[in-house]
Parts: structure tokens; C-alpha cells; sequence
């Protein structure tokens, strides 16, 4: 099967990422094969191999691009220069909110770690780091100006990361909260988590 009809190479690479992304996130990347991403774009599957070398590769390249994405959406919030307090109800607001919006992103990034090579795992999670220490920054100038109550800051930090990641196993769009209410409750809990007032 040639390239669809109409199609670019642009349009190309953007299919083979979606469909990949689409049956990693529904059965796990170990599960599929290259075969079954060319069947979902509608290519051969010798044509894959001139936008990505191999699945491991178009793994981690989902994975840094969804990092690259967060960290860069996290800079246009300009929250950086805000007061602990109010830069922590930031995070927490934006992390949620973005994180709503990429169900399967969010999946593949956290659930399929594991399945990266040494060498790409490293790349991940120099950015997962990166990330983390957005968060425990603004913990430790709270702590620093008595705003916030922390055991520890590293161990909080991944605390909050993983209680507010956790909202995408069970949060479903025209349920009982509205993303703005469940944005509300978990910056309380969070703050609660910190003891902030």
C-alpha cells in the first residue's frame, strides 16, 4: 500500500505518531507491532522506517515530545516570579488541567517507563526531573518564608506529582465534577498536603 492519496510527509509523520500513540495507550507498547501502526496509517510497513528507525524510537520520541510539551506549556503560564503560595495553586491548577486534556499521553509517559532502553530512559527522566523541580522549588521558598510545612521536599514533590497525575485513571469528561471543580478540590487537598492555610 503506497502513501494515501493527497497525503504529505508532514501528514505522514503526524498519522504514524498519532496511531502509535492511540495503540500504545490502548495495549501497551510491548503488544504492538510495526505492522499494526502502518495498518492504522494506511502505509506500508517499510514506509515507518523513514520517519522513525524503530518502535523503541518512536516511543521515547512520544514520551520527550509530551515533556518538551508540559515544560513549555508550564513556561507560557509566566508563573515563575509569583509567591510560593500563589505559584503552588498555579502548578497545581495547570497540572491538572493539562494533564485532563492528554489522557494518553499522560498513560504512555508514566505507564511505559519501563519499556524505554537505559539510553532513552535517561532522556525521559532528565525531563521528568526537570519538571519535578518546577514543584519542589516552589515547596522549598514556601517552606523557606514559613508558608509551607514540608517532612520533605523531594518526597512531597513526587507525592503531589503522582496524587495529581493519579486524576487521569478515574476522572471521565460529563461526569459528576466539572474539570474546574475537581481543579478546586485538589488544590485544596494539595495545600492541605503542604499545610498551607
Amino acid at each position: 500500500m503506497a502513501r494515501k492519496t493527497g497525503s504529505s510527509g508532514i501528514e505522514t509523520a503526524r498519522g504514524i505518531r498519532d496511531a502509535a500513540l492511540k495503540l500504545f495507550a490502548d495495549k501497551g507498547f510491548a503488544a504492538v507491532s510495526m505492522r499494526e501502526i502502518a495498518r492504522e496509517v494506511g502505509v506500508q510497513v517499510g514506509a515507518l522506517y523513514l520517519y522513525t528507525p524503530d518502535k523503541q524510537s518512536l516511543l521515547a520520541d512520544l514520551m520527550i515530545a509530551h515533556l518538551e510539551d508540559l515544560l513549555a506549556a508550564w513556561q507560557r503560564e509566566g508563573a515563575g516570579d509569583l509567591p510560593p503560595s500563589q505559584a503552588f495553586d498555579a502548578f497545581v491548577g495547570f497540572h491538572i488541567s493539562y494533564h485532563l486534556t492528554r489522557v494518553d499521553e499522560v498513560f504512555i509517559a508514566y505507564m511505559e517507563l519501563r519499556s524505554l532502553s537505559p539510553e532513552n530512559f535517561a532522556k525521559v527522566e532528565r525531563l521528568r526531573r526537570l519538571y519535578e523541580n518546577v514543584l519542589q522549588d516552589i515547596l522549598i521558598a514556601g517552606e523557606a518564608e514559613g508558608i509551607f510545612r514540608l517532612k520533605d521536599a523531594r518526597v512531597t514533590t513526587l507525592a503531589l506529582i503522582a496524587m495529581l497525575t493519579g486524576v487521569n485513571t478515574w476522572y471521565r469528561a460529563g461526569g459528576r465534577l466539572s474539570p474546574e471543580r475537581i481543579e478546586e478540590i485538589y488544590r485544596a487537598l494539595a495545600r492541605d498536603m503542604v499545610g498551607a492555610p
